[in-house]
């Protein structure tokens, strides 16, 4: 039975493993972990308020739950309050939905819990989500605002980072069949969109008894180097502070975690020697 049992999953994930990956899209970035490090999220929460709280509201959150990142309220009033709001406030937008959907096609959804939201089935957090999608927008002359992203492709969302980032290329490479009088012919496909939006193909090549499969593999390459190592700090940052923000007490929760581990393992040991002694003379 156990054998039968392991043949059947083996067979399960032989199957489901290339549907689960063609599902998948894009592949996440492992986002770096700095949900302990004080100023990686200050940055995101200054980051969050300048660039992203102007469309997205942030409703399940206050801003002087911002001081146990150590900011003090001052702080907080001075440097991250803009619209006449109170420390004690929620973070909201005063962009209309209606307004919204109809300048972008859809209305802006609220950030609070996206990070937990974005997590993979398979346990990869929403962070890498979030770090990924924040680096792979390029510019599109197709769509609606000039943009476009690997991760969520036709975002209504335009890259509101395009100045930290710097100018981008994507290159595209398909393997694809093409039928012609009835006989299938593979090609090697290869384009380019540039820093301006453009598409052009740069080459596109015939593969001789090709055995493989259909196949899209997209590379993106930001054209200021020393722009994207900043460009990629801020947006670790960035994706950090949502991180937090979808669960600010989750450092003390696994801390507590840990605690009551310990102590069910000492409180297990403890009514196992109990009841070894109570029933020592009970044949």
């Amino acid at each position: 039975m156990i054998k039968k049992l392991l043949g059947a999953l083996v067979l399960m994930f032989a199957v489901s493993g290339p549907a689960m990956s063609a599902a998948a899209g894009y592949p996440w970035d492992r986002a770096p972990e700095r949900i302990t490090d004080l100023a990686a999220l200050q940055n995101g929460a200054k980051l969050f308020v300048n660039y992203c709280l102007n469309c997205h509201s942030a409703n399940a959150m206050r801003y002087n739950k911002l001081v146990d990142l150590g900011l003090t309220e001052k702080e907080i009033e001075e440097n991250l309050l803009f619209t006449g709001n109170k420390v004690g406030d929620k973070m909201t937008v005063a962009l209309n939905p209606k307004d919204a959907k109809l300048w972008l096609g859809v209305a802006p959804p609220d950030l609070s819990v996206m990070a937990r939201a974005k997590a993979a089935n398979l346990g990869q957090p929403g962070t890498d989500y979030i770090y990924t999608y924040l680096r792979t927008f390029y510019r599109d002359v197709t769509r609606p605002l000039g943009w476009n992203n690997l991760v969520f492709p036709n975002a209504a969302m335009p890259n509101v980072f395009w100045q930290q980032s710097g100018p981008s290329e994507l290159t595209t490479v398909t393997v694809h069949p093409v039928e012609k009088d009835g006989q299938v012919q593979w090609f090697k496909t290869t384009t380019l969109v540039d820093a301006d939006g453009f598409t052009s193909v740069v080459s596109d090549e015939p593969l001789a008894d090709y055995k493989g499969q259909a196949s899209v593999e997209q590379t993106l390459k930001y054209l200021d180097p020393a722009k994207q190592a900043e460009f990629d700090n801020n947006m670790a940052d960035l994706a950090a502070f949502l991180g937090w923000m979808a669960e600010p007490d989750q450092q003390f929760r696994k801390q507590l975690g840990t605690w009551v581990l310990l102590f069910l393992a000492l409180f297990f040991v403890i009514a196992w020697r109990l009841n070894k002694t109570y029933w020592k003379h009970v044949k």
